[in-house]
């Protein structure tokens, strides 16, 4: 599970705890050798965010410590004092955190970018390498082979005054930012 940002991964376990159902963020966590990813903006609002996400995960019993944070740089320079102190707050309650420098190729031609600067390239292998080393410290190495899946089923949804855009898949969340729509997690 990636994260694109931490305000719905928030929003959906809060909603969930007031209906009293399970949200998506705790099936994400609930699957099979699941390594979250939580993405943040490498500024003061966006830490500020990141931190009230992870509260709310801790709250909900979530293993932080199967968790990795990747802080997005939002411009070239050093990181404000505000996320640097709270990257080292997050190093010692999650798997790892991984600072990944701005590079505006990232934004025009995607990750699959021929023209990603080396450094970007770093902070993606450093990503990579925190996410399987997090998994080999959960569930040891080499990992074992996955169970079959659980199907996954559409939950039932209350009708809505608002229509559902046309192009199914991703909504957008306010900021520019994607939300993607999956079916709800069930366990066998």
């Amino acid at each position: 599970m990636v994260a694109d940002t931490v305000h719905p991964l928030a929003h959906d376990l809060l909603a969930a705890r007031c209906a009293g159902t399970t949200g998506r963020t705790r099936g994400w966590y609930d699957l099979p050798f699941s390594v979250p990813v939580l993405c943040a903006a490498a500024t003061a609002q966006g830490m500020r965010s990141l931190q009230q996400a992870v509260m709310v995960l801790h709250a909900e019993g979530l293993p932080l410590r199967r968790t990795v944070v990747a802080l997005v740089a939002t411009g070239d320079g050093r990181p404000p004092v505000a996320v640097r102190a709270g990257a080292a707050m997050l190093t010692s309650r999650t798997a790892a955190v991984v600072q990944v420098p701005h590079d505006p190729h990232v934004h025009a031609d995607s990750l699959a970018a021929a023209r990603l600067r080396p450094r970007t390239l770093q902070a993606g292998a450093r990503l990579a390498e925190a996410v399987l080393a997090t998994a080999h410290a959960a569930w040891g190495r080499p990992l074992p082979d996955a169970p079959q899946a659980a199907p996954a089923t559409s939950a039932p949804r209350p009708a809505s005054a608002i229509p559902a855009p046309a192009a199914a898949g991703s909504a957008s969340a306010g900021s520019g930012t994607h939300v993607f729509a999956t079916p709800a997690v069930t366990a066998s």
